[in-house]
């Protein structure tokens, strides 16, 4: 999730994407979302003012039942360092 004016980014991880995507929104449009900064900021420029996208996504396991947390925390570290959320610019 950027926010288009500030360049602030919001990067997660989730087996559910697109269910993650649709909580966030929702809490955000309810004004509840925990992350202030991220709601002040939704709350001045609405929907509009942000780009969600999916940046990755994992295949399909073998097996039903895999637990995919570890690849999906990887991911998460892989996307944080190519984005460079360390230098100020995240929620």
């Amino acid at each position: 999730m950027l926010h288009k004016s500030s360049g602030r980014v919001l990067v997660g991880a989730s087996p559910d994407a697109p269910a993650r995507l649709s909580r966030i929104q929702a809490q955000l449009e309810m004004s509840s979302h925990p992350n202030k900064a991220l709601q002040h900021d939704w709350d001045a420029d609405g929907r509009e003012g942000f780009e969600l996208e999916v940046l990755d996504v994992l295949p399909p396991p073998k097996e039903p039942d895999t637990d995919l947390s570890d690849d999906l925390e990887t991911l998460l570290h892989l996307w944080t360092e190519k984005l460079d959320i360390d230098s100020g610019v995240s929620y």
